[in-house]
This record gives structure tokens, sequence and C-alpha cells, in this order.
């Protein structure tokens, strides 16, 4: 099969592996999709993953294919089944586990990320990590469940009351995704603040009430003509800049939750305005993948009410990777995905 392995910092390498052998509780993908992730990008740059990475290694986490042979034990799924993929494998033993917050796991392990992952023609995976895909929906939206299920992790944690206000501090493939689910939870308006023209353009056609650029406009005041009041309940950053964070501590009303939801680079920090904290009573609330929401996006996808055709930009081979990578990092994209093979 072909394979795309992570040798090292900005090292890439597509080779002829052979197909995975399987354990008698796993199964055998046919990888028709994998999404590049943000993650990606930094453990490309030699950052740290959601977990420790150690090439060579295949990545590739936001996996969706169709299950090619399964293992002896395996009693939910069969050949031909379409399936996505929940990277995320917890060792169900260390404090974390035990107190119900899995996705703190002490000893996570994900697939690609330290075990090989979708960026190949095949995976092999745990039959509990799959989740099935009706028959007629594209493998490429299969892709985006990951990414969802993590977005639906901080829309749990963002608390959005129904006929609350919500602005998103960034409008790429995430941002996208986070306003449609403030949506479905219930904000009476929802604004999205971006600087690129297409991402903002995309943003009014997924429903929002109004977006800002915050490079030509003043935000606060833009944000009050938009909402007709100053600020916003809720607000969501998930552009990955100290920048990104300020806007939106300017941004949040009296009582507002703050949602940091982006992947920082390490060793990024901001000032925290300590002040506005106490005299506003923010509550400030960080999100970690996607603990037991995988399913619940799964079926979102499978339900046609999350609008992914405007969200994915650009698909690539599997044995262009690089090429891939460098244009997630590009204000060109919002979603780029890997095919290693057209299955729709």
């Amino acid at each position: 099969m072909k394979a795309a392995y992570f040798l090292g910092k900005e090292r890439i390498e597509t080779r002829d592996a052979p197909i995975p052998e399987i354990g008698p509780e796993d199964v055998l993908v046919h990888v028709a999709a994998c999404g590049v992730c943000g993650t990606d990008v930094h453990i490309y740059h030699g950052d740290k993953g959601s977990a420790a990475v150690a090439p060579p290694v295949i990545l590739g986490h936001e996996l969706a294919g169709v299950v090619e042979r399964t293992g002896s034990a395996v009693t939910s799924l069969r050949p031909g089944d379409r399936v996505t993929v929940d990277p995320n494998i917890y060792c169900g033993k260390c404090r974390y586990c035990r107190m119900g917050k899995k996705h703190l796991c002490e000893d996570l392990f994900a697939v690609g990320v330290n075990r090989d992952g979708g960026f190949a023609e095949y995976c092999a995976v745990p039959e509990r990590q799959c989740f099935p895909l009706d028959q007629d929906i594209p493998l490429r939206y299969g892709a985006m469940t990951e990414p969802l299920a993590c977005c639906l992790h901080g829309i749990d944690r963002a608390h959005i009351a129904p006929g609350g206000t919500v602005l998103v501090v960034g409008g790429g493939a995430i941002g996208l995704l986070l306003l449609q689910l403030a949506r479905l939870s219930g904000a009476a308006r929802v604004v999205v603040s971006e600087p690129v023209a297409m991402r903002r353009d995309a943003a009014l056609r997924l429903g929002a009430d109004g977006v800002i650029d915050p490079v030509r406009e003043d935000v606060p005041a833009r944000l009050t003509e938009l909402l007709g009041e100053p600020g916003a309940d809720t607000v969501i950053e998930c552009a990955g800049v100290p920048a990104a964070t300020e806007q939106a501590f300017r941004a949040a009303k009296r009582g507002s939750t703050l949602l940091l939801f982006s992947v920082p680079r390490p060793g990024s920090t901001y000032a925290l305005p300590l002040e506005d904290v106490y005299q506003k009573e923010l509550t400030i609330a960080g999100s970690f993948i996607n603990p037991d929401t995988h399913g619940r996006a799964a079926a979102l996808i499978n339900s046609g009410v999350i609008d992914l055709a405007p969200v994915i930009t650009h698909a690539y081979p599997v044995e262009k990777l690089d090429e891939a990578i460098r244009m997630q990092m590009s204000a060109q994209s919002l979603k780029v995905i890997v095919e290693p093979w057209h299955a729709d």
C-alpha cells in the first residue's frame, strides 16, 4: 500500500508499505479520506501533538473509509461497512480515566499520532473506535467527524444558553463548524470575526448573522452594531494566536463565558486581564479533544444537519501530503483532506 510516513520535523516520505495486520478485536479500514488537522501541522513543524510522537509514523487521525476485513472477535462490523474512526484510545486505569475524565488520560494513545493512522491506503483500528456512516454519506464528510466531535466537546464546555449571543473568533474550518453548532444549541445571533474575506463569505453562507474584519474594523464597536448590545454572551476563540485571545477578552460582556478552543503553538502566552475576569465575572474554559462525542458527531453528519460542502476546499492524493499540509497552513483553504483512494 501507499503510505506517507512522518520521519521528523518537516520530513514526509511516501513509501510502499505492507498492509497492516489486524488482531482479533480490530478491523482493517480501507481509508477513503483523512483530514489534515492543525495538530498535524504542529507535528510537522516538530511540536507535540495530543500525545507524544515517535517517528517514523503514519500520521492522520481524521479518517473515514470502508471496512475491508474484520478480526475473529469483531461482532458489530462486517466488510463493506462505511465507518468513521475515533482516534483516541485511553488506558482506562489512570486516575483521570477512573474519574470520568478519560480524555485527560495519562497514557493517551491516538491513531495517526503515536500509532499508524490514515495518511495511507489502509489502517488497522480497534472495532470499538469505529462508528457507522450511512451509505449515502460521502466518505470525505466522514473524515470531518473527528473535528466535529472535538467541536461538540467545546460547545458542551461553552454552555450556550438558548436565545444567547455568540462571537466566534476565527473563521477557518473549526470556526465554521462551531458556528453551526452554536446555531443548533439555540443561539439567537452568531457573529464570526475573521480577517480573510473568503472565510467571512463562507461564514455568511453557513448562517452567521454578521461578520467582522478584525484588521479593518473595530471589533467591539462592530459587534455592538451587529448584536445591539456591547459584547457577546459566549465568545469562542479558535484562531490559535494571542491576538485572537486578546480580541476574545475585549468582546466578552459581563457574565460571559470564554471558550479558548484553539490549539496554540507551544509556549504561547497571553497576559490575563485579571480585573476583567473579576469585574465581569468571566468564566474561562479550555477544550481538549473529544471524550464521548464521536458518536454524536457521526449522528449529526448522518442526519445532514451540518453543512460540510463549503468547509472542505481542497483534496490531495496521499503522495502529496507535504503539499496538503502547506495548503492547510495557507489562507486559501478551509479544510484540506487527503484521499488515498476515491470511494465516492
